[in-house]
């Protein structure tokens, strides 16, 4: 049996790319999953599946985490189904390329509102609500050490997210609660390879010396080792899964 068996993970924007390979990989695991998604049901039962039929447990919840009142009913919903709360990953994201002169309000908002705020929103909760021993995994981006053009909101959402981590690690003194963060670089992901063009995306994928663009599956196993029993002398850190790209 897993040592992770009787744990449970909530793991957000869990429908669809890295999020949803996250969820599988602790499904596998044995954790029982909390597959959060804002608005893509079928996609997060399709995950829900993939995990029950590899024997795991799972459910999906719809929240939009830049709702302070949704994610509070999210992990209500957890705890009312598996009994309580172990780990939290902060998956969920939005990224908006703009120069700094051309982005406008909107843009700023919407990643500040899901970004950051969203990462804030179940922080807070976790703070509240997670089981000693607990895991939390942050995301922040590879574009934090990179400072690529284009980048700037979003980086800047990130290298925040990347401080809160830092500050909640000491904030959970006497709890044996870990939090760190992993900061993906180039990942083949919809939303990283929508809107590049081949060229571009050869060129990124050549940036890091194992000349390719990281999976999904890479990523989820560097949250795996964080949220598992080999990651609990991590703490405070950020985990740069890209390749040695920086």
């Amino acid at each position: 049996m897993s040592e992770q068996s009787n744990k449970v993970a909530i793991v957000t924007g869990a429908s669809r790319g890295i999020g949803a390979a996250i969820a599988e990989r602790l499904g596998r695991d044995g954790f029982a999953v909390v597959v959060n998604y804002a608005g893509s049901a079928a996609a997060a039962e399709e995950v829900v599946r993939k995990i029950e039929g590899a024997g795991g447990k799972a459910i999906a919840a719809q929240a939009d985490v830049s709702d302070a009142e949704a994610v509070r009913r999210m992990f209500d919903m957890a705890e009312t189904a598996f009994g309580g709360i172990d780990a939290l990953v902060n998956n969920a994201g939005i990224m908006q390329l703009a120069k700094i002169a051309d982005a406008d309000d909107a843009n700023f908002d919407r990643q500040i509102a899901i970004n950051l705020r969203g990462t804030f929103n179940t922080l807070r909760e976790a703070g509240k609500r997670l089981r000693d021993g607990g895991r939390i995994v942050n995301f922040s981006t590879s574009v934090v050490g990179l400072k690529l053009e284009g980048y700037g909101v979003y980086a800047a959402t990130k290298a925040a997210v990347e401080t809160l981590t830092a500050i909640m690690t000491k904030e959970m003194r006497g709890r044996a609660i870990t939090v760190n963060a992993v900061a993906p670089g180039p990942t083949a992901t919809d939303l990283f390879l929508n809107g590049k063009s081949h060229e571009l995306i050869e060129r990124m994928a050549k940036m890091n010396p194992l000349e390719r663009l990281g999976t999904p599956e890479d990523i989820a196993a560097a949250v795996s080792f964080l949220a598992g029993p080999d990651g609990g002398w991590i703490n405070g850190q950020t985990l740069r899964a890209n390749g040695g790209m920086i």
